[in-house]
């Protein structure tokens, strides 16, 4: 009986996390922030916390679910539906980057490893997306409005990455006070 009140103890605590860090993932976009530069760092945060806070998994389905929402609910141009597998890729290479480093650092949260793993998380997530973008939208989109959304799937990947992975450091220096 006590077993069975402990596992559903940490059940309850990893839903809550995890539906948290969900809410935080998608509704960003939805309550008006929906500026590349507000729930770029935001959805990046959440992804990063996710790693640490629910592991991998927990992670990897947060990551699959901003982008898919955004587009359902029109929040993300039509245009950018085929960049959604892309970015849910670009999303699934930065969580297991960082989580590679987080592994690096064992029980501790390392600032030396973590800033490693932010940067070359952040560095991955921006070449995959510059580079796929630079094709899909080539392929699919006018030149005008190309050069428009390949924009957006360029440099500001990397900056808005490296923003999400600092407030997520804040965050987990709070966390584990």
């Amino acid at each position: 009986m006590l077993q069975t009140t402990t596992l559903s103890k940490i059940n309850i605590t990893y839903a809550v996390k995890f539906l948290t860090l969900l809410t935080l993932a998608t509704a960003a976009p939805l309550v008006g922030l929906h500026s590349q530069w507000l729930t770029g760092p935001i959805v990046n945060m959440a992804l990063i916390l996710a790693v640490y806070l629910l592991g991998v998994r927990g992670a990897l389905l947060i990551g699959i679910l901003p982008s898919t929402i955004a587009l359902g609910t029109g929040l993300l141009p039509a245009v950018l539906a085929p960049m959604i597998p892309f970015i849910i890729i670009s999303n699934t290479l930065l969580i297991l980057v960082i989580d590679f480093f987080k592994k690096l650092s064992g029980a501790e949260l390392d600032i030396k490893n973590y800033g490693i793993g932010l940067f070359f998380a952040a560095g991955i997530k921006y070449l995959f997306l510059f580079v796929t973008s630079g094709v899909v939208i080539n392929l699919l989109l006018q030149q005008s409005l190309a050069i428009q959304v390949a924009q957006l799937m360029s440099w500001p990947q990397f900056f808005t990455a490296v923003i999400g992975g600092i407030l997520a450091w804040g965050s987990l220096k709070l966390l584990n006070r």
